[in-house]
C-alpha cells in the first residue's frame, strides 16, 4: 500500500465536529476502494484541510473524497518517512 497526504480548500470556519463528519463519510466507504483514511487536520482559518491515508492509488484517494462529497484539490504520494 502506498502512503498520500492530500489538500482540501474552502472548509473556512468549518468546526472540529463538521471535520469529523467529513472524515466519518470517507470512512464509510474506504473499504470499497481499498483506502484507509488515517488523519485529518484542518486549519479552519485558510479552509485548509489535511487527510493521511493509505491506499492503492491516488486514484483511488481522490474518488472515495468525491464519492463522500468533499474532493481533494491535491494528491500526493509521499513514499519516504522520517
Amino acid at each position: 500500500m502506498a502512503t498520500f497526504m492530500d489538500v482540501h480548500k474552502g472548509f473556512v470556519g468549518v468546526t472540529d465536529a463538521q471535520l469529523k463528519e467529513a472524515h466519518a463519510a470517507d470512512l464509510a466507504i474506504e473499504g470499497e476502494e481499498g483506502v484507509h483514511f488515517e488523519k485529518a487536520w484542518l486549519d479552519p482559518e485558510s479552509g485548509m484541510v489535511f487527510c493521511l491515508s493509505t491506499g492503492p492509488s491516488k486514484e483511488a484517494v481522490m474518488r472515495i473524497h468525491e464519492r463522500a462529497g468533499h474532493p481533494a484539490s491535491e494528491v500526493y504520494e509521499v513514499p519516504i518517512t522520517v
